[in-house]
């Protein structure tokens, strides 16, 4: 598949690595590349190779936000009837394998709701995070209002919204929207050795963690706890359940075969 604004490589064929790919708009993200990234998920997705993805930039920006240029003629009209959004950022959201945000440099505006957008955020020291649209006169508009606040709390949601700041690395980190900072020449390697962790063990229980966590994110914490029970219940019907067990108890390393 050819790709104009973003990179796509396999690392170690397992990992499934996209590169933002705008560097004179620090990554600023417009339709085309959303389309790209949403059709580069997917198909890693649909590769029973890959077990874990990973999103980043560049060392300056991971995204700086939404493309203010292409975004700056639009009417009501026009974000209404062509779903604006919607229809393209939120592919990530039905993407089953983990997904993990490489941040460095800015991750502003939707650059932050991209990165949010993924299962858990790996920060280099110098990244910064912020939803600075109230400068622009308007909100967020890909999830900032939502899932800031369910990440990092109520009160600080509304410091970054309505006075535009940005969030250096360690505030991030301490506030539970990032869940490590390294150092920048380690950012990549690592995430890849988070990802590689991850694609050691089987793939439908990587994928029923990343579901049961989601409907708490999203959910009451009654419908969340028997969604859990359930799933919980239903890996005792994978063959990766027995090799798992079985290898433990006879002190192995395990073999899943995604099962």
């Amino acid at each position: 598949m050819n790709h104009e604004l973003i990179h796509v490589r396999v690392e170690a064929e397992k990992v499934g690595v996209i590169t933002l790919n705008r560097p004179k708009q620090l990554n600023a993200l417009n339709d085309q590349l959303m389309n790209e990234l949403g059709a580069a998920l997917k198909a890693f997705d649909a590769d029973a190779t890959i077990g874990c993805m990973v999103i980043t930039g560049s060392e300056k920006a991971f995204a700086a936000g939404a493309d203010i240029a292409a975004m700056a003629g639009y009417s009501f009209a026009d974000v209404y009837r062509d779903d604006y959004i919607t229809r393209n950022w939120e592919q990530i959201r039905s993407i089953r394998k983990p997904v993990i945000a490489a941040v460095s440099g800015f991750a502003l505006g939707g650059g932050c709701e991209l990165a949010m957008m993924c299962d858990f955020i790996i920060a280099a020291d110098n990244a910064r995070f912020g939803q600075p649209e109230i400068k622009l006169g308007i909100i967020p508009g890909a999830g900032g209002t939502q899932r800031l606040p369910r990440a990092i709390s109520k009160a600080k949601a509304m410091d970054l919204a309505l006075t535009g700041r940005m969030m250096d690395a360690a505030e991030a980190e301490r506030a539970g929207l990032v869940s490590r900072v390294v150092a920048l020449d380690k950012l990549m390697e690592e995430t890849l050795a988070a990802a590689l962790m991850i694609c050691d063990y089987s793939q439908l229980a990587t994928m029923a963690a990343k579901e049961s966590i989601n409907r708490a994110f999203e959910g009451t914490l009654s419908d969340g706890i028997m969604f859990e029970r359930r799933m919980f219940h239903a890996l005792f019907a994978t063959a990766d359940q027995k090799e798992g067990m079985d290898a433990f108890v006879n002190k192995r390393k395990a073999k899943f075969k995604n099962a």
